[in-house]
């Protein structure tokens, strides 16, 4: 109990010195717990939703499961509608109705703006229904009657201020059709994000699937008493399993679980990678501040030894004031967590993916989680300091000396850091010199481990040297004061080390990810240069494939040389002796395509390939199976007949465009494919006659501009949409790592304020022979400062060597240039010094109000 009572009190009397450690530990364990919470707020929201719109059983097309949300001829599955009435035969079956559901479609108001989600939700169009009635409610109008009649969800309708009587022109495979707003319709579970539509059964099927005798499934309710899976067995048994997949609710739900769980695993352990990045760097900031809590504490410490305390009750009561700091900070961060979640779902609320704080969701196991590992993590930190506090000796009470020097310990650290970075740094070579990017990326990875533990622990040591490199440049400048802030800094090269790796690892990240984004950017900007010889290029972001409506207008358009289509083709390939190779995405495109984009071959021409009955391979697969030019492949169309053709060329597999596309002409591809289940066009191109560039680019935005969910671009717009797009990855990125470098700035912060304490006689010594406040609030600013530029100088070099291994790798898939974003860089380096700067202020103002008679009489 007396060791317990010493270190309640320790931790009392220095809780302001703890203060910006139990902020670490808080901020570490908010991104957790907030996280967990905003992912199992989102699955909870996702799991209800699909509970209260999966009907009892649902019969669906056989293959419709798994299918894509959008397939390719912009038609989803069907069923006759006759099968309606041979359900509701079937024993145990209260009522079972045709449903009409598509998300191949686009809604524009008014204004032509699309009114789709930003956030990746699908605008669904339908018909509605009695299974629709069970999650939603008609608050205004009624539901559509006639063709010329359309209903809304209320979400869609508030964010698009849209009322009844209002015009909605939607857009799908079969055409457009406008129609007026006669009702919306309110979810009583939380919609997230979704726009949604309806339209009269018939005006469904004709307008969604083309043809007024089909859906694409039954909705199935049971009788009372009837179990959901002995409903699914009495229908199957009428209908056969043939040509026909059934599922209960809780299959229906769980499939749709499965489809948006993939996205939210990788947002969630996306999140908790950076969470456990700021662990990581909090890990220094708590070993700092206990090291040097020790070290002032060194003739208290003594003193309790000499009264009779064992190293292990002294090691423990320096354990026990971490696991206070690891409670208090890791409590504090479970509630901020909470708030974190809910500020998330408000940001994405404010993108479109509405999601209602009532349904926030907090497992008991989250707190758990988040106390438990802020207060290991914070215990595990503070084990190096509390053991050199258990060598005090009682000696120490009677001398001013600070926790006893381990030379032993310093050497074997310097020998086992050597070894890790020469290990990292064989790692990395490794990678770079790797065949495959598969084994490469392996090597990368050990060898950004290795380096980045061997700069951790070599740091002291690259402390003396880059300090006084850094003081050369910056601090010599400022004469007398600028030698102090060195020999300042210089003074524990193992508490520099400490601090400057803290910011070292986030910064580390920010230049490997600026290297990467950079030249992934270059690559694709050179290859286009090389590769794309089309003027201009028609797609929409979302993936969504053009519909014939809007490739009409492309192709009507004025001023066009040629237009060049692109579509996508499900197909399974077998050689000439029988080996059958599973399915394979294969392109069909216009002739013309040869020349929009010029692809490397190895062996043939590709303008070969867009002839009768042939085709082109890529060279992987031709190794692979043994194939050359003039070789038969049996080419089995996944909706249409299988084809014999002759392989006319194999295309480089050293591209970053189509890299391992297999073409054939769009006229082979029509021989045996059927119209009705022929892919649209995933991309189309266009090539402007010389001299009229400018008036064809103009006529293709006017012509285009009813459609908005499709981009004309010419090559410049294309190569910015590239850069806008890992522009803002880098940004999403660089966002999350910014909880990383605030953590290493408040461990600047503490070391620091921990550091004017350690040192209140000395700076009373300095200002009693002459140093003024000014001069000593600026030798703490500049002592600041060359610690953050030695943080991120080590960074910033260490991310620069992972950046351009990783572009090594990139390079086996084709983008090949390298580039060092030295603006970025640049920005960051001179970032650093007035994070540092700014670091310093409270302490430099705290050192410059001490009392200098108070100073030179504290022992």
């Amino acid at each position: 109990m007396t060791i317990l009572r010493t270190s309640m009190r320790n931790f009392a009397a220095h809780k302001g010195r703890m203060a910006l450690s139990a902020i670490a530990v808080l901020l570490s364990v908010a991104f957790v717990c907030g996280t967990l919470v905003f992912t199992d707020t989102m699955n909870s929201t996702f799991d209800k939703l699909f509970a209260a719109t999966s009907a009892d059983v649902t019969v669906s097309p056989k293959g419709a499961k798994g299918e894509e949300e959008q397939p390719r001829n912009g038609k989803p599955a069907a069923l006759p509608a006759g099968t309606v009435e041979q359900v509701r035969k079937a024993e145990g079956v209260k009522a079972a109705e045709g449903v009409v559901t598509s998300m191949s479609v686009t809604v524009v108001d008014k204004d032509n703006e699309n009114m789709g989600s930003s956030t990746g939700a699908p605008t669904i169009a339908g018909n509605w229904t009695a299974n629709d009635r069970k999650s939603m409610d008609i608050t205004s109008g009624r539901a559509p009657r006639a063709p010329d009649e359309i209903m809304v969800d209320a979400d869609t309708a508030d964010k698009h201020g849209l009322e009844l009587g209002d015009e909605l022109r939607t857009i799908a495979v079969t055409g457009d059709r406008t129609a007026k707003i006669t009702g919306i319709a309110t979810f009583q579970v939380t919609n997230p994000g979704a726009a949604i539509v309806y339209f009269d059964t018939a005006t469904a099927q004709k307008f969604l699937l083309g043809a007024p005798d089909v859906f694409t499934n039954v909705a199935v309710t049971a009788e009372g008493g009837v179990a959901d899976g002995e409903l699914k067995q009495q229908v199957a048994r009428t209908l056969g399993a043939g040509a026909f997949t059934y599922q209960t609710q809780k299959e229906t739900a769980d499939a749709g679980r499965e489809d948006i769980g993939s996205f939210l695993d990788v947002m969630k352990y996306a999140m908790l990678g950076f969470a456990g990045i700021a662990l990581l760097v909090g890990v220094f900031l708590i070993v700092n501040t206990f090291s040097m809590l020790v070290a002032q504490r060194t003739r208290e410490i003594g003193l309790m030894r000499a009264l009779g305390s064992s190293r292990k009750q002294v090691n423990r009561s320096v354990l026990i004031e971490a696991l206070l700091l690891g409670v208090v900070g890791s409590l504090l961060g479970v509630g901020a967590g909470v708030a974190l979640a809910v500020g998330l779902m408000e940001l994405m609320g404010s993108m479109g993916m509405n999601l209602n704080t009532s349904e926030l969701t907090v497992k008991p196991a989250t707190p758990v989680i988040g106390v438990v590992l802020g207060v290991v993590v914070t215990v595990l930190a503070a084990y190096l300091p509390a053991r050199r506090a258990g060598k005090v000796s009682p000696m120490a009470a009677l001398r001013d000396a600070g926790t006893p020097a381990d030379g032993r310990a310093g050497l074997v650290r310097g020998v086992l850091g050597g070894l890790l970075t020469a290990g990292g740094l064989a790692g990395l070579l490794a990678a770079s010199q790797a065949d495959k990017a598969t084994s490469g990326s392996m090597m990368l990875a050990l060898g950004v481990l290795l380096s980045l533990l061997g700069f951790v622990m070599i740091g002291p040591l690259l402390a003396g040297v880059v300090v006084r490199v850094l003081s050369m440049v910056v601090l010599r400048l400022f004469g007398s004061v600028g030698r102090l802030a060195e020999r300042n800094a210089l003074r524990n090269p193992r508490r520099t080390g400490a601090t400057g790796a803290a910011l070292m690892i986030g910064l580390a990240l920010v230049a490997c990810l600026s290297v990467v984004g950079s030249s992934m950017v270059a690559s694709a900007t050179d290859e286009l240069d090389k590769s794309v010889g089309a003027d201009y290029i028609l797609q929409s972001d979302t993936g969504a494939p053009i519909t014939p409506a809007a490739a009409e207008k492309m192709r009507q358009s004025p001023h066009l040389e040629h237009v060049s289509e692109y579509k996508i083709i499900d197909a399974s390939l077998t050689t000439a002796d029988g080996r059958r190779t599973e399915a394979k995405d294969v392109t069909a495109a216009s002739p013309t395509y040869a020349d929009d984009l010029r692809v490397e071959t190895v062996e043939g021409e590709l303008s070969a390939a867009y002839g009768a009955n042939a085709m082109s391979v890529d060279e992987d697969f031709a190794k692979k199976y043994d194939l050359s030019v003039g070789d038969e492949l049996s080419v089995a169309f996944k909706d249409g007949r299988t084809a014999r053709l002759t392989l006319r060329a194999v295309t480089s597999s050293e591209t970053s465009i189509d890299n391992g596309a297999y073409y054939m002409s769009l006229a082979t591809a029509k021989r045996y494919v059927p119209e009705s289940a022929m892919p649209l066009n995933d991309i189309m191109f266009g090539k402007a006659v010389d001299g009229q560039e400018k008036e064809a680019y103009a006529a293709l935005k006017s012509g285009l501009e009813s459609y908005p969910q499709y981009k004309v671009r010419d090559q410049a717009d294309f190569k910015q949409s590239l850069q806008d797009q890992v522009g803002q990855l880098l940004n999403m990125v660089y966002g999350l790592l910014a909880l990383a470098i605030i953590v290493a700035v408040l461990g600047v912060v503490n070391t620091l304020a921990l550091s004017v304490v350690e040192r209140t006689r000395e700076i009373g010594l300095m200002r009693a022979i002459g140093l003024s406040r000014r001069q000593l609030r600026r030798m703490i600013r500049l002592e600041s400062v060359v610690i953050a530029l030695f943080g991120a100088l080590l960074g910033l070099g260490l991310g620069m060597g992972w950046g351009a291994t990783a572009q090594k790798l990139l390079a086996l898939e084709g983008l090949k240039v390298l580039e060092i974003p030295w603006p970025t860089i640049l920005m960051v380096f001179v970032g650093s010094a007035f994070v540092g700067l700014v670091a310093a202020l409270v302490p430099a103002f705290r050192a410059g109000r001490m009392n200098v008679l108070n100073a030179i009489a504290t022992e």
